[in-house]
């Protein structure tokens, strides 16, 4: 049974930072690329970063230069860390693997 476990969401200030996590169980963690989508209220899910399995990686341009997504196939987690934070980051956070399971969602808000 696949399992994805988001943790490290919460309430930061713009220019903040924070770092997401995701534990994953129950499929070939190594093998399969991850991601982190996000979901702001009145909009759709988008992707914001994507780790390969071999380590190569992508970005939405509005996150480019500011999140790095990584991943520690020794610890089957994939991280999201957030710098620079904006009011405009503020979205329920998801993991998602390359078998097409998501996470139960981690809440991250940006506000002073």
């Amino acid at each position: 049974q696949v399992q994805l476990v988001e943790s490290g969401g919460g309430l930061v200030q713009p220019g903040g930072s924070l770092t997401l996590s995701c534990a994953a169980s129950g499929f070939p963690f190594s093998g399969y690329a991850m991601g982190w989508y996000r979901q702001a209220p009145g909009k759709e899910r988008e992707l914001v970063a994507r780790i390969r399995s071999g380590g190569s990686t992508t970005y939405a341009d509005s996150v480019k230069g500011r999140f790095t997504i990584s991943r520690d196939n020794a610890k089957n987690t994939v991280y999201l860390q957030m710098n620079s934070l904006k009011s405009e980051d503020t979205a329920m956070y998801y993991c998602h693997s390359g078998m097409g399971d998501w996470g139960q969602g981690t809440q991250v808000t940006v506000s002073s």
